[in-house]
Parts: structure tokens; C-alpha cells; sequence
């Protein structure tokens, strides 16, 4: 009977979520998100000169479907590394909030309690807690003796990092993912409007990370 439930509540999928995702209401939500914290950036400021305007000429694009995203901005980041990062503009992050505000609650109970990678309440604090609790576990609270001898532990742990992960992972893996789950043709369509945009110069596109919040929510999934 577990198995069974176990299995139904794997393959539950969602239908009718684009209504959602224009409803004023999740836009304005989608608007305060993104100007949070960037009140004060020229681009928040005007788009906020009309901004009930603004979200309803958005919501007019999505339902009829004539939505596409501003080219990216591309720009060179040094923090220390070198980094090429592609930026959306500003009315295209609401609809990425738009977009997250819908569909993250369907994805986030199915990935594993100690994945930490943009989920609300998991950041580095959450990390380090659980690798502490996981450290004392292989370890026995800190005790050596009696394993293999007195100078080793049973435990090992891995870094590691994805070279060009955003750039190279498979957009059509991506979007087979997201169907499993989300049976709407409208949604989908949205999604790969915005995974397939490219950069305004020669500088982006396939070689730049794309800077958009819902991307490593999405991208994690494969």
C-alpha cells in the first residue's frame, strides 16, 4: 500500500498552471520579489514610473501569447574568478518570479531534504549544520580508535564542481523533466521562451551563465 502511494504521489501532474502564472495578483508578488533589495537600480525606477501599467501590458503579452523575453545583457564579473554573466532585464525577472512562484512548490517536495541549491530556508548555515551532523556520524562524535586505526576515520567527503554547468546542461533534458509534471502546453511554452534566450552581443549566449533566479531551481533537476 506505501509503494503504492509512494508511486501515485511520484507521478501527480499539474494541468491549468498558466492562468496562474498572469493572474495579476501572482504578478504583482512576481514584481515585489524582484525589486527587492534593488529599489534604487534605474531600471526599477522605471519601470515603477508605471507599474500597474507595466504589469498589465505583461499580462497581456502572456495571455495572448505574444510574450519574448529582451535579449540578455552581458557583462564581466570578477569576484574573484572571471565570469561572463548574461542578465535579463528587468520586466523579464518578474516573470521569472511569475514563473518560480507557481511551479517551485510542485518540484520542492520531491528533492532530497539536504539539497541546498536556492531553497528557502537551506542556505550555507543549513549546510554546515548538516555537515557537522554528518561528519560526527562517520566519526563517531570525534573518536578514531577501533575502525581501521587509531589515526583514520570511516568517512569521506567530495567537492566538486560542474564546469560551464549552466551553459552546457541539456535544455531538451530539462524540459523533458518539467513535463513529467507539468502538463500544460502554455506553461511549457513560457519556459522555453526564456531557457532559449540569448545574449544581445557576441559575448553571451551559449558561452555566458544566464543570470535568472528560477534557472538553478529548473537546471538541478537533471
Amino acid at each position: 500500500m506505501a509503494l503504492v502511494l509512494r508511486q501515485s504521489y511520484i507521478m501527480k501532474t499539474y494541468k491549468n498552471l498558466y492562468k496562474e502564472i498572469y493572474s495579476i495578483k501572482n504578478l504583482i508578488l512576481a514584481w515585489r520579489k524582484a525589486r527587492k533589495g534593488k529599489t534604487k537600480k534605474e531600471y526599477v525606477i522605471e519601470f515603477e514610473k508605471d507599474t500597474l501599467g507595466n504589469l498589465i501590458k505583461l499580462q497581456k503579452e502572456l495571455i495572448e501569447q505574444i510574450y519574448s523575453p529582451k535579449p540578455l545583457i552581458t557583462f564581466i564579473l570578477r569576484d574573484p574568478k572571471t565570469r561572463t554573466i548574461s542578465k535579463s532585464a528587468f520586466r523579464d525577472r518578474v516573470v521569472h518570479h511569475a514563473i518560480v512562484n507557481i511551479i517551485e512548490p510542485l518540484f520542492e517536495k520531491t528533492f532530497i531534504y539536504d539539497s541546498c541549491a536556492n531553497r528557502i530556508g537551506k542556505g550555507n548555515l543549513f549546510a554546515l549544520r548538516r555537515f557537522d551532523e554528518f561528519k560526527r556520524k562517520v566519526s563517531r562524535n570525534g573518536k578514531t580508535k577501533g575502525w581501521f586505526n587509531n589515526n583514520q576515520v570511516k568517512g569521506y567527503c567530495l567537492k566538486a564542481d560542474i564546469k560551464h554547468y549552466f551553459q552546457e546542461v541539456s535544455h531538451e533534458v530539462l524540459v523533458n523533466i518539467l513535463k513529467e509534471k507539468i502538463r500544460d502546453e502554455k506553461t511549457i511554452w513560457l519556459i522555453k521562451k526564456i531557457i532559449n534566450n540569448t545574449a544581445s552581443d557576441s559575448g553571451g549566449g551559449a558561452n555566458a551563465k544566464r543570470h535568472a533566479p528560477w534557472k538553478s531551481n529548473f537546471s538541478i533537476l537533471c
